[in-house]
């Protein structure tokens, strides 16, 4: 009896979360884009006076990956860190309930994305890699206006949201699948049909899903899924992400061709290589990257780390 108990307990729970994420992002997709930036402006200042949990992880991100940066500019990043953040945040509520002429409204200017069709014309499947980095919820969205995209994704912990979230990351177009072995599957065939695949880089993977490799010079548990897909299928691999402009002036769209091994047949050397191609853009706009993601806390195994240490 107490576990039907506990179980219908946890089914309200989930009811309930998700009548209230609907309510939330009813009430603030309404909100245009310089007032869905002011509010998260606001909660971006919020965090960083709090000085809770959020602004001690990205200060001390930003201390292991950008040693080189004075500690009042590493200051300066984390400060306007958390205002990107919390414009990210409000921002999702709008990019979910956006029609597609809202998106390709929001994007100011598309840089690159003629080389995807070019691989995609030619035949060839490609990855796009889309890390946390400015507005990737809305990147995602527009490109799956343009072309057919099939996007990965991890199952959130509450499974009342799930699908809320495909059903909002799809309504674009997209093809959402899950982070799991049916999910690669999907995208797999995807690639062979010469369509496009696109996959967060820079979450950490699960234990014995990935290799140890440095990420800004530190250790971090990095994902060889983008190894194993080039590899059987031979796609074209491009990063991407949506820039955001300042004063409320929209996005830029950028879409680049990688130029490190990703595909290396040593998977510690691919994934190093994957981990500099995401510094790389990251470096371009430091302050729109997600910084408060806790990517040095899962650690792989003694043996993973010791392989990784000898190489280096």
């Amino acid at each position: 009896m107490s576990k039907r108990r506990d179980s219908a307990r946890y089914r309200w729970r989930g009811r309930l979360r998700l009548a209230a994420a609907r309510a939330a992002l009813a009430t603030l997709g309404r909100l245009s884009l310089p007032a869905a930036q002011r509010t998260g402006r606001w909660l971006g200042k919020v965090a960083w006076l709090g000085k809770g949990a959020m602004r001690q992880t990205v200060e001390s991100n930003l201390a292991l990956c950008l040693p080189e940066k004075s500690p009042a500019e590493r200051e300066a990043i984390a400060r306007q860190c958390l205002v990107e953040t919390g414009k990210g945040l409000i921002e999702t509520a709008l990019a979910w309930r956006w029609s597609r002429a809202e998106i390709e409204a929001a994007i100011q200017e598309t840089r690159g994305f003629d080389a995807v069709e070019q691989a995609l014309a030619a035949g060839r499947g490609a990855i796009l890699l889309g890390p946390h980095l400015g507005n990737w919820e809305l990147g995602g969205l527009m490109t799956a206006v343009h072309t057919p995209t099939t996007t990965m994704y991890r199952p959130p912990r509450e499974p009342a949201l799930e699908a809320l979230m495909v059903e909002a990351r799809s309504h674009s177009g997209a093809v959402m699948v899950p982070a799991n072995l049916s999910g690669v599957r999907q995208v797999l065939h995807a690639l062979k049909r010469g369509e496009l695949v696109a996959i967060l880089p820079d979450q950490a993977p699960r234990h014995g899903e990935g290799v140890m490799a440095p990420f800004f010079g530190q250790p971090a548990l990095t994902m060889t899924l983008i190894r194993t897909l080039t590899r059987r299928t031979g796609a074209a691999v491009f990063i991407g992400w949506a820039e955001r402009l300042p004063d409320a002036g929209g996005f830029l769209a950028h879409y680049e061709p990688v130029s490190e091994p990703v595909d290396h047949e040593d998977p510690v050397e691919a994934a190093a290589a994957l981990n500099r191609e995401i510094e790389r853009v990251v470096r371009q706009c430091p302050a729109q990257y997600q910084w408060s993601y806790r990517r040095f806390q899962r650690q792989a195994s003694g043996r993973a780390r010791r392989e990784l240490r000898r190489k280096g």
